[in-house]
C-alpha cells in the first residue's frame, strides 16, 4: 500500500530527530520488523541488516559526532521510499563512523539518504557522506 508524502515525512523527521538527541531506543523503534538493510557510505560497518549491529552503529555514531544542525535540501518520493538530501552541522570528535579515525573538527557536509517503507517504518537505509567535505574539515 502505498504511502503519503506526510506520512514518510513524518516517519523520517522522527527518525532524524531520535539520531539528533542521541535516542537510541527511539531510532530502533522507527524500523520496521523483519528484514532489515541499514548503509552508510562510507563506513567500517558496510551494509548490515542485524538489529544489534545497527544499534552498535548508532552507539559508535553518538560517541564520534555531535550534530548541531540539519537543513532539509530536497526530497523525492516513490511509492514506498523516498530520496532525502540534508545539510548537516556539526562536530565530529573521531571520524572513525567515516572512515577518518582520528580525524576531528567542525564543519559541514551534504548526506544524501534512501529510505524504503515497509508497514509505515523503516525496512531500508542508505546513507552517502559527502567524503570530501568532510575530509576538508577535519585533521
Amino acid at each position: 500500500m502505498a504511502m503519503t508524502r506526510q506520512q514518510m515525512d513524518k516517519i523520517v523527521d522522527e527518525h532524524f530527530q531520535y539520531e539528533a538527541t542521541d535516542d537510541l531506543d527511539g531510532v530502533m523503534s522507527s524500523l520496521a520488523e523483519g528484514s532489515l538493510r541499514h548503509e552508510v557510505v562510507p563506513s567500517p560497518f558496510g551494509e548490515i541488516s542485524d538489529r544489534a549491529q545497527i544499534r552498535e552503529y548508532y552507539k559508535m555514531l553518538y560517541a564520534c559526532a555531535r550534530g548541531d544542525k540539519a537543513t532539509c535540501i530536497r526530497r523525492l518520493y516513490g511509492e514506498d521510499f523516498m530520496v532525502d538530501e540534508t545539510l548537516w552541522e556539526g562536530e565530529i570528535i573521531d571520524g572513525k563512523p567515516f572512515l577518518l579515525e582520528g580525524r576531528s573538527g567542525r564543519g559541514k557536509n551534504r548526506v544524501l539518504h534512501i529510505f524504503v517503507f515497509r508497514d509505515g517504518k523503516i525496512a531500508h537505509e542508505q546513507a552517502w557522506i559527502e567524503l570530501a567535505a568532510m575530509q576538508g574539515y577535519t585533521s
